[in-house]
């Protein structure tokens, strides 16, 4: 049996596809069940209830081999610790008392790298307590995630600019989330690896942000340009939008870290290098994205 955890996001939804079409028995733990696709719900065994409370978890782990995990952002948080470490505790003891085999999470790269990087901290501090389990571990490690734009489809669509902290003219490593479940679903359908280790899922190509946005350009046939905005500004969006300080706070230090280098540190080989261009990924996602913005009356 595999266990599921955020199985209506990005990533979830689609490594429970690939598991299933691999005739694989999956449980998912589900906040809201009626989420769930219909086609999903009839394959799948459900409880219902948050993956950082103790009994769900509990339930979820009886007569589990495998698990995949993954935190769900609490932008209202007060601390990053409690977001991914209290969040995890529960998670934790689940799986040495229910025996669970095999942990696939959901992760960052920078392992190794010193100094303050926020969410990628607290990501790896996860990692930590979860390999303390002495379950069999493995923390995929990521840089950010090609379809994090989807976020910028509005304005994409109506002014032709994406922005962030990120340097527009520095080289990163960016992931499609339909490669991501692919190595989870490879992982947590291997029965044979032991111990714990980082697994890194690079995408195929460094881009900068300004190349991404000539990629843009290219497929939605309009101009779309990359904004940089001083940390101050992008602390200031956030916190408009309703992120608590500390998530905020985690966010700056997290992109800052990135822009000195932290998503540069794993080298990429044929293993961490996964197929999706992200021109691929903008013809296939976010262009429908996009134009059904422009299409809403």
């Amino acid at each position: 049996m595999i266990v599921v955890t955020a199985p209506t996001g990005q990533i979830g939804r689609q490594l429970i596809d690939l598991l299933l079409s691999a005739g694989e028995p999956v449980r998912v733990i589900a906040r809201d069940p009626s989420r769930l696709a219909p086609r999903v719900r009839a394959r799948v065994e459900v409880v219902a209830g948050s993956h950082g409370d103790r009994d769900v978890v509990d339930r979820a782990f009886t007569g589990a081999d495998s698990v995949f995990w993954l935190v769900p952002p609490d932008y209202r948080t007060e601390s990053l610790a409690a977001a991914y470490l209290d969040f995890t505790r529960p998670a934790c003891e689940a799986i040495v008392a229910r025996g669970v085999r095999r942990v696939v999470g959901v992760s960052a790269l920078g392992r190794g790298v010193t100094g303050k990087a926020g969410l990628v901290s607290a990501s790896l501090a996860m990692d930590d307590l979860i390999a303390s389990t002495g379950v069999a571990y493995r923390a995929l490690a990521m840089p950010s995630f090609m379809d994090n734009l989807l976020r910028d489809a509005e304005s994409i669509a109506g002014r032709g600019v994406f922005s962030g902290m990120a340097l527009g003219d520095r080289k990163v490593p960016a992931c499609a989330t339909r490669d991501i479940a692919a190595v989870a679903a490879g992982l947590l359908r291997d029965t044979t690896w032991t111990g714990d280790a980082d697994v890194p899922v690079l995408g195929p190509e460094d881009l900068t942000m300004h190349d991404m946005a000539r990629i843009m350009s290219e497929v939605l046939g309009r101009p779309v340009r990359y904004e940089e905005v001083p940390a101050e500004t992008f602390r200031a969006g956030l916190l408009a939008h309703g992120m608590s300080e500390a998530m905020a706070e985690g966010m700056v230090e997290m992109m800052a870290a990135k822009n000195a280098g932290l998503d540069n540190a794993a080298p990429r080989t044929p293993g961490s290098s996964t197929p999706t261009t992200f021109r691929q990924w903008c013809e296939e996602v976010l262009k429908p994205a996009v134009e059904g913005v422009g299409a809403r009356p």
